[in-house]
């Protein structure tokens, strides 16, 4: 019997495309990052050749580009345990009092413009329609995120890590639209490197309607997300051979969502215009997407992408509160289990497409039925704190010898 040989690729490039999603989006691909770490030997997240981020995804990507793990991901983002520049997810809804500002400054002069022109032209429009000029004085955005460019500016300028794109050991592309010219842009191309990664993350995550658009050398930016909701064809671009993507913005099917008991009858009517808002935007990117990676195998059909989102039937991210500690943990804790069942569910078929790139799946894991993302950073800390205790351990000895030594010392002086 011949068994046949999977040949590995010489020296394959590897890379990583994030999507969008808000917060939560983002604290469901740290959970799905998490698991796919434990995962797969042979891969290091942190050690990629190219990542590819927008929305929420723009976060995470570049902070494993700057070299923070999965695992520190976990306790920085979602269990709060940062010693050093804490998150807290109220940076991304600060109103955007300055916006607000220059808008009611502006309605005296839109009033004014209104009468004049219907006193000049009475016949043409009713001084109703005349009025609706006030529309303009609304605010081009609820909230500012401002507050999320400072605390990544100072998160990045820290020892080992930088805020600047042509510092980076590998390609980091961050994706936002320009609101005049509707193109997308990478931040961290050629022409659009100089300006700062957490810049550009602001620019990336400023939904439209929701946050103020962002300037940067005078243009305007918005979510990347209105072009597509993955962006992998840039990390193809760049050479990538495979390329993992994390899509954490789905619709929710509430029929399917009823039946696994995920979700009651009605409870999308009845939640109000947000969720239904965000269930049209989703199936507007959702159905974008999927034309998008069937588009991926035509156009490069030497390469591979493996996908990872949420099931449709389960509501537990779809209705989750992003300002609940507790919810955050919990979306972070369902995103690593949904992601560890998904890879154990296809093993079959992505071992063969792993193995040519070196990458083996760890089945083990993946059955340990007893495994949360709690147990797994313990286990990676264990042989920190072994090591800080043996470390402890030595210095006491030594301080006791150096005791010892004083006090025979002291004898043999006095003896003398």
């Amino acid at each position: 019997m011949t068994v046949a040989r999977t040949e590995i690729k010489p020296r394959p490039r590897i890379g990583l495309a994030l999507g969008g999603g808000g917060p939560l989006g983002g604290i469901y691909e740290i959970g799905a990052l998490r698991a796919l770490d434990e995962a797969l030997d042979g891969l290091d997240f942190n050690e990629l050749d190219v990542y590819v981020g927008v929305n929420a995804g723009s976060f995470a990507a570049a902070n494993l580009a700057n070299q923070v793990t999965t695992a520190q991901l976990c306790r920085i983002f979602v269990r709060n345990e940062a010693e050093v520049h804490p998150f807290h997810p109220d940076v991304f809804y600060r109103p955007a009092f300055r916006e607000m500002g220059s808008r009611l400054l502006a309605v005296p002069g839109l009033m004014a413009s209104a009468i004049s022109r219907f006193v000049r032209n009475p016949y043409d429009q009713s001084f109703l329609e005349a009025l609706t000029i006030l529309a303009q004085a609304a605010p081009a955005g609820l909230f500012d995120n401002f507050g999320l460019h400072d605390y990544l500016k100072r998160a990045f300028s820290m020892l080992g890590r930088t805020n600047d794109f042509r510092q980076l050991k590998r390609s980091l592309y961050i994706v936002a639209a320009d609101v005049e010219s509707t193109e997308a842009v990478c931040f961290g191309a050629p022409g659009f490197d100089h300006v700062p990664i957490s810049r550009a993350i602001q620019a990336s995550t400023a939904s439209p309607g929701l946050y103020v658009p962002v300037e940067i050398d005078g243009r305007y930016y918005v979510d990347g997300t209105l072009r597509k909701g993955l962006h992998a064809s840039v990390a193809f671009e760049d050479g990538a051979d495979l390329v993992f993507a994390v899509n954490p913005q789905v619709p929710i099917d509430a029929s399917a969502a009823v039946r696994s008991g995920s979700m009651e009858p009605g409870a999308l009517t009845r939640s109000g215009m947000p969720n239904l808002l965000s269930q049209m935007f989703r199936t507007m990117v959702y159905s974008r997407m999927q034309s998008g990676i069937a588009q991926y195998a035509r156009d490069y059909p030497d390469k591979d992408i493996l996908l990872f989102e949420p099931t449709r039937d389960d509501a537990t991210l779809f209705f989750a509160n992003v300002f609940s500690f507790q919810s955050r943990r919990v979306v972070c804790e369902h995103a690593y289990q949904m992601t560890r069942r998904d890879l154990l569910r296809r093993a079959d078929e992505l071992e063969p497409r792993l193995a040519r790139y070196g990458i083996r799946l760890r089945r083990d894991r993946l059955e340990d039925e007893q495994r949360t993302i709690s147990t797994s950073l313990y286990g990676e800390m264990l042989p920190l704190y072994v090591a800080r205790g043996r470390r402890r351990e030595a210095q006491k000895q030594k301080s006791r010898l150096s005791a010892g030594l004083d006090n025979v010392t002291e004898l043999i002086q006095r003896a003398r």
